[in-house]
């Protein structure tokens, strides 16, 4: 897939594309479902913090404790990922809540303000300094890790299986043969049908998620194919669907984005994130948010098994 047609997918599967601002989410964050905010209050209450030493050994750390805010690249309108809750203004999801964690462990305190982006602006965001690293479902690849460092990965996404909840016999990818699917335009699920399901009865695409939803909803197609951050998301919104298989037919590692050339900051995310899935606290994020729409909370994929890294 080459980059164009990957900047498409991402596109589409975060919604409309946002002006650039910034948006404050400091501590205190909550989740937009019942009982959400304490469980989301307690995991950050129990996530770790850096000793000085671990401090001194990354000058960019030391200028964010010195600051004494984390600045975040990410997104506003995604649930379950990274979504404002217009009631409190916090941003809500996993991205979310672990940047909220990484701020605490520089901090000691979960003090950090989400610089809203896009996948189009979030290099930039980064090399221009505007942000300290980026939390947004950012994929993995050697054309972008020549331009980015990346700490990770932290967890894998890929084309997975949305249908109507009424619908029973569609539960993997070869259950598509002879049926009528429905994916974004430009994305990988395109191309990656033809291996999984070739004998697919149509193929329609969709510029939106939204779109793509919503002629799920009416009957215009038996499945939705498309990334599994927002098939998670649709989900969770319109309860007349649900992730049919999160399976997904070619795994990516997502990974979090930090400036190119800053090992030392990289390993000091690494090290960062080794200690909250050693300590659960990954899981028990995943759990209050993407376990909204997808109960089985995976393992972690192995921090930088990924060539390059």
């Amino acid at each position: 897939m080459n980059l164009a047609s990957s900047a498409r997918r991402k596109i589409a599967a975060f919604g409309a594309i946002l002006a650039v601002g910034t948006v404050s989410a400091c501590s205190g964050g909550e989740n937009a479902v019942p009982g959400g905010q304490q469980a989301a209050q307690g995991i950050v209450d129990r996530a770790p913090v850096a000793t000085e030493a671990e401090l001194a050994a990354s000058p960019t750390a030391q200028a964010i404790k010195k600051r004494g805010e984390l600045l975040v690249g990410s997104v506003l309108d995604t649930p379950l990922l990274s979504q404002q809750n217009p009631a409190t203004g916090e941003a809500e999801g996993f991205d979310a809540l672990l940047s909220k964690m990484l701020a605490k462990y520089i901090l000691g305190t979960p003090n950090r303000k989400i610089v809203n982006g896009t996948p189009q602006t979030r290099e930039a965001l980064l090399g221009n300094g505007t942000v300290d690293t980026i939390f947004m479902a950012y994929g993995i690849r050697p054309e972008r890790a020549a331009k980015v460092g990346f700490a990770g990965p932290y967890f894998t996404s890929g084309t997975a299986i949305a249908t109507m909840k009424s619908t029973n016999d569609i539960t993997k990818a070869a259950d598509l043969n002879g049926r009528k699917v429905l994916v974004l335009s430009g994305s990988s699920a395109v191309d990656e049908l033809k291996t999984v399901a070739p004998n697919t009865a149509s193929v329609q695409q969709f510029p939106s998620t939204q779109e793509a939803v919503q002629a799920l909803v009416q009957g215009r197609g038996d499945a939705f194919a498309s990334d599994l951050v927002a098939l998670a998301g649709a989900a969770y919104s319109e309860n007349r669907i649900k992730v049919a298989d999160a399976r997904v037919f070619v795994p990516e590692a997502e990974g979090i984005g930090v400036r190119h050339g800053d090992d030392a900051f990289k390993k000091f995310v690494n090290d960062w994130l080794k200690k909250i899935e050693d300590a659960k606290l990954w899981h028990e994020a995943y759990k209050e948010t993407f376990g909204k729409a997808l109960p089985d909370v995976p393992e972690p994929p192995k921090i930088g098994d990924i060539p390059g890294l």
